[in-house]
């Protein structure tokens, strides 16, 4: 829980009665730490004390208050209260369109009024306190080397990338297979980005039904459609001046591809229903499991969509190529959860490594940390034994490479796997694999004689 702390507050005055039943009304709550100043240079001056409220007289003998007002904002985020003498609505509005927190009018009243708007304010600044206390953690938690884990050299290249990627607004489109940490890497961008104190909005394309995307995205206005009861703002003006990752971008709908490319081109939408133009100012980053290049040859995905989300492409290597991030990933995962089941610590035996190794991990780091809570809950004792892991892969990938067999054994293997994976479509397997048809046949006839091992 955050701590309030004392609340630092200016009144800065000219009249030195008022000045003093403003201090004396201030000083009966012993959490504030009141200064006060006659002129709106000696309130400039002392800025640097860093205050947290400031009472601002409107008629100062040395600069204009709504002068003194501008000031102090460019300054920092300092809540100021105007106390005048004045009761014209029309410079109230004006002060509380400057940036004023409040107008408070001198009258009999003023002593309740300013006390709650005081106490209104110091919720305010401990909220802002408390979610930049926070923003702060998600920051260090998103840091490089603490939110992706490991040191092999195909993470080092993807390292090397982040790093570019965070010095620009430039697209950044992250590939790999499904499970090996996409959105993760997309939040490291961005709270290592000068955007990190804004939004970051994540949408999962698959998710969510090709009919509700267009709402979802760029929002709509009451009455758009049957069941549009209110205005619904979208995920694109949620994340304004921050980041909004489109996870699975591959999956989207060719007739929504288009308006998303008009959003990205212009740099604005239009609700559905709507007529008003927002402005958008956003970094995008884009994620997919499939090859968006193959998907253009298909027709499934448009050619000038895919060359405005390719920015800066970024891949991610499977877990199977990652050598010894393997081990790392699975310690890391075994202190985690660890620490948050209050267990003890968790050792991994010298044969559990070796059995983690030796398997091709298709659901990549997403699969192992289930494997590593499940090992640590089977385990008996203080160390993770082999018997310990359980692998129960759904997969129907085949990872050829990790078994002993001969280059015959091999190829009867992967002729299969490739009928397996086309239907039998002879022809496609023989395109697919650069060899000729009679080849295919005569592995066929091969494999009725002498099943694979």
């Amino acid at each position: 829980m955050y701590e309030q702390e004392p609340v630092k507050i200016f009144i800065v005055e000219d009249d030195p009665a008022y000045t003093k039943f403003l201090q004396y009304v201030l000083s009966l709550n012993p959490d504030f730490e009141v200064s006060t100043f006659s002129t709106g240079k000696d309130c400039l001056d002392n800025l640097y004390q860093k205050p947290s409220i400031i009472t601002l007289d409107y008629t100062l003998p040395d600069m204009p208050g709504e002068k003194v007002l501008a000031e102090i904002k460019a300054f920092d985020n300092i809540q100021v209260i105007i106390i005048s003498a004045q009761e014209k609505i029309g410079t109230a509005v004006e002060l509380l369109k400057l940036g004023a927190y409040d107008y408070i009018t001198k009258d009999e009243d003023t002593k309740n009024r300013l006390l709650n708007t005081i106490n209104n304010a110091r919720q305010n600044i401990s909220l802002v306190k408390q979610i930049d206390h926070l923003k702060q953690e998600i920051s260090e938690k998103y840091e490089f080397d603490k939110s992706i884990v490991g040191s092999s050299g195909a993470l080092k290249k993807v390292f090397a990338l982040l790093e570019k990627a965070v010095k620009t607004n430039i697209t950044v489109s992250i590939t790999g297979e499904t499970g090996t940490g996409k959105e993760l890497v997309a939040k490291a961008i961005h709270y290592n980005s000068k955007r990190k104190k804004k939004p970051f909005v994540a949408v999962n394309i698959a998710a969510i039904p090709s009919e509700l995307m267009e709402s979802e995205l760029f929002g709509h206005e009451k009455g758009a459609f049957t069941g549009a009861n209110t205005r619904r703002i979208g995920k694109f003006e949620e994340a304004e001046a921050g980041t909004i990752f489109l996870d699975e971008i591959g999956e989207m709908d060719l007739n929504l591809q288009a308006k998303l490319l008009r959003v990205i081109q212009e740099r604005e939408l239009t609700r559905i229903g709507g007529n008003e133009i927002i402005k958008l100012d956003i970094r995008l980053i884009v994620a997919t499991h499939r090859d968006l290049a193959e998907e253009v040859k298909k027709g499934n995905f448009r050619e000038d969509l895919y060359y405005r989300l390719l920015g800066l492409p970024v891949h991610l290597p499977p877990l199977r190529d990652r050598g010894n991030d393997i081990v790392i990933l699975a310690k890391h995962f075994l202190q985690s959860f660890a620490k948050e089941n209050d267990l003890p610590i968790l050792r991994l035996s010298g044969e559990a490594q070796e059995k983690l190794l030796s398997y091709p991990f298709p659901g990549n780091v997403r699969e192992l940390k289930s494997i590593m809570e499940l090992a640590a809950v089977m385990a008996n004792d203080n160390e993770i034994n082999a018997d310990d892991i359980s692998f129960n892969s759904v997969s129907k990938e085949t990872n050829f490479l990790f078994e002993e067999m001969t280059l015959r054994d091999y190829t009867f293997k992967i002729i299969r796997y490739y009928l397996d994976k086309y239907d039998n479509n002879v022809l496609q397997v023989a395109d697919k694999l650069d060899i000729g048809k009679s080849t295919i046949y005569r592995y066929l006839k091969e494999m009725e004689d002498e099943p694979v091992k």
